[in-house]
């Protein structure tokens, strides 16, 4: 399928670090009402029991806005779970193989970090790319920092949309504009932060300024 570019315009990436007393549904929820428009539910930690529990239940709260869920990496919680699609890394399942697996109508992204990859990603039928680390990562060990520069030929070299991820928050989001990206992907930028709704509606307006 096609993914709708507009509903990548602020792309949550769930992360248990900063639950505290609050539950993740909860977090989520403010997320979406504060203007994220695509969440990402990524869980490297709960046995398989409890993360399929959470993207039921996850799933739900994302229907009820209008919000696209997908889950990180995991492609059978991905179908059990009846989410709307699934993202894989490089060293993840093939793209093909994730089709196969979901059926045409399901949303699948792929990171890239260079043009090739960007090419053979689409190739294979990758319905957007995330592309990064931007500016570094605070949540991922041993990452390369992907230029400005090389994020805006990614960018010009393929026609799916194209989301920018790692280490952007509310003071350098504005760097990434004229790159050509359809929407920024953040993770402690919204979680993290004490007021999340307010922290994403500002995500938000920055946002739609530097993706038009």
């Amino acid at each position: 399928m096609n993914c709708d570019k507009n509903k990548l315009l602020l792309y949550a990436v769930t992360d248990r670090s900063w639950l505290g007393e609050e539950s993740l549904y909860r977090q989520v929820q403010k997320a979406i009402k504060g203007g994220a428009t695509f969440i990402q539910l990524r869980e490297k930690e709960l046995d398989r029991d409890a993360f399929l529990e959470e993207a039921v239940e996850i799933g739900k709260l994302c229907r009820m806005y209008g919000v696209p869920l997908i889950i990180n990496d995991d492609v059978e919680i991905a179908k059990q779970a009846g989410a709307d699609g699934v993202h894989v890394g490089q060293d993840d399942m093939e793209v093909k193989q994730v089709r196969a697996m979901l059926g045409p109508d399901k949303i699948i992204g792929v990171s890239a970090h260079t043009v090739e990859e960007a090419l053979l990603a689409e190739a294979a039928g990758a319905d957007y790319l995330g592309a990064g680390a931007v500016f570094g990562s605070s949540t991922k060990e041993d990452v390369t920092v992907l230029s400005h520069e090389r994020l805006q030929e990614i960018c010009g070299a393929v026609k799916i949309p194209v989301v920018a991820i790692g280490g952007i928050n509310r003071q350098n989001i504005m760097e990434l504009k004229g790159t050509g990206i359809s929407g920024v992907a953040v993770v402690s930028a919204i979680f993290a932060q004490e007021d999340i709704e307010g922290a994403a509606a500002d995500l938000r307006q920055c946002a739609e300024e530097i993706v038009q």
